[in-house]
């Protein structure tokens, strides 16, 4: 670990903090580095916004997005102060970031109240109609028509 992975995960630190502080949501921040310079950032509003999603991973990478006017993070570093959800961990995959460092793990934040176990669980379930919220499926050939269109689509822009 370098000085500045440590300065970068201080701020991430600081971030969950102020989230703490401000009532903004849980105790979880995240910075997005890019070249040694800070493209993102986000801290956990899940509460503040009343949006699920808006966990601080993922306002950091549309804050990053954002500035960096692109869809995905090459050559970034995703520096949070705590192992990322099942959701965060998916959205970080498809931004393609280089790395993800982090202060804390599952096992703390379970401690803390958030724990996500059982959507890992629920992940490496192969029934889908047993989940906690089942899925099921209708009017598939339909929904096989808009990949068919997408696969013979010339200018597509691929992610």
């Amino acid at each position: 670990m370098s000085q500045t992975d440590s300065e970068f995960m201080l701020r991430a630190i600081a971030l969950a903090q102020a989230g703490v502080d401000s009532n903004a949501g849980g105790p979880f921040g995240c910075v997005i580095v890019k070249n040694g310079g800070v493209v993102g950032e986000g801290v956990n509003r899940v509460t503040s916004t009343n949006d699920p999603t808006a966990h601080a991973e993922i306002v950091a990478i549309r804050d990053a997005c954002r500035n960096l006017d692109s869809f995905q993070l090459d050559g970034c570093v995703v520096y949070t102060s705590c192992e990322p959800c099942p959701m965060c961990l998916g959205a970080i995959y498809w931004a393609r970031p280089d790395r993800i460092i982090i202060a804390c793990d599952r096992n703390d934040a379970a401690k803390a109240g958030f724990d996500d176990a059982f959507i890992y669980d629920e992940l490496c379930g192969s029934d889908l109609s047993q989940r906690k919220v089942p899925i099921s499926t209708i009017l598939r050939d339909e929904g096989l028509k808009v990949f068919q269109n997408w696969i013979a689509k010339p200018d597509k822009i691929e992610y």
